[in-house]
């Protein structure tokens, strides 16, 4: 993926088992991220972040959509834990992670497996990739989205 290419296509079922699409989002900004896992540290530190300034992110014309290959049923309880005011899908078929090209070989502690490279795309009001954040700081991911 390139920014200012098109973002590609994705549908995908949400916590509330609603289905979304990225036609959904057309003429709206849209905050598409990645992240590895439901409930772990660093996870629960971005999505906290994005849905404690969820409200200053939409007055800056923004929606957020959160993915990772985690289940219905696992989104559905990070979500009511956390309050968290935004879709998550889940991705458990990975299509939308390797259409993003987020799904590959990561390496931690000298050991080598596939998972989710945290990346966040900010996708423009006419489906267009405006920008990719792959250094995701997860405590402080609005500011890096607003203040770019």
């Amino acid at each position: 993926m390139k920014e200012n290419q098109k973002a590609p296509e994705f549908k995908g079922v949400t916590q509330t088992k609603k289905e979304i699409s990225i036609a959904d989002f057309k003429g709206k900004k849209l905050i598409l991220y990645f992240y590895p896992k439901d409930n772990t540290a660093g996870c629960t530190a971005e999505a906290c972040n994005l849905a404690e300034n969820y409200e200053t992110l939409k007055q800056n014309g923004y929606e957020v959509v959160g993915v990772s290959p985690d289940s219905v049923e696992s989104h559905e309880k990070f979500a009511k834990k956390h309050n968290l005011p935004f879709p998550l899908i889940a991705d458990t078929e990975k299509e939308i992670l390797n259409a993003y090209g987020v799904w590959g070989e990561k390496k931690m502690y000298g050991r080598t497996y596939m998972g989710v490279k945290r990346t966040t795309f900010i996708i423009d009001e006419n489906g267009n990739i405006e920008r990719i954040i792959e250094k995701v700081k997860t405590k402080d991911h609005t500011n890096q989205i607003l203040n770019n």
